[in-house]
């Protein structure tokens, strides 16, 4: 019988292997929509009432959940179970809404902002050149010198100005914030 008295653990590199003798490739779950070469990691749900899923590349899963109605063929008690079941578990996104990540954006915008661009017909990530040239174009649009009389377009006009003016005054402490 022979006695081992050395191991070939000793010291970088590691002259044993780590484990796993059959290191394969790892599977990994192909999207479910025909064509696709992504990985479907985002599971959608395959009907209403189903527990049964497929499974997209973020790309089509967005297309997939567009129009989607989860409470479609459900009564409004059983809609409003599902509603208060569901929000259950994204109790700690509200909690962290004062933080503006729980709102829509990228979080670097309050919902102020957010309002205002909305009344600009903006994308939450329009910059201020884009925001300029909509306040612009809105503004000639529905002056009260231009539309004499019409009160709609006053409302509109004013709407507009608010928000560009909640836009330019955030853009203005964001860049007094930057150069401090």
């Amino acid at each position: 019988m022979v006695r081992q008295t050395r191991s070939d653990d000793w010291g970088f590199p590691r002259w044993r292997s780590y484990g796993d003798k059959q290191r394969g490739a790892a599977r990994i779950r192909l999207c479910d929509r025909e064509g696709c070469e992504e990985a479907g990691d985002r599971p959608a749900p395959k009907s209403p009432n189903s527990p049964d899923r497929w499974y997209f590349c973020e790309a089509h899963a967005a297309e997939y959940n567009k129009n989607w109605n989860y409470f479609e063929g459900l009564d409004a008690e059983a809609a409003a179970e599902r509603e208060r079941s569901e929000s259950a578990g994204a109790r700690g996104y509200r909690h962290s809404s004062h933080w503006q990540w729980g709102g829509a954006g990228d979080g670097s915008r309050s919902r102020d902002e957010m309002r205002a661009l909305d009344a600009l017909d903006l994308n939450s990530d329009a910059d201020m050149t884009a925001i300029k040239t909509a306040y612009r174009r809105l503004a000639k649009e529905h002056h009260p010198d231009v539309r004499p009389g019409d009160e709609q377009a006053a409302k509109r006009f004013q709407q507009v100005q608010a928000a560009y003016d909640v836009l330019r005054k955030a853009e203005e402490r964001r860049a007094a914030g930057d150069a401090a």
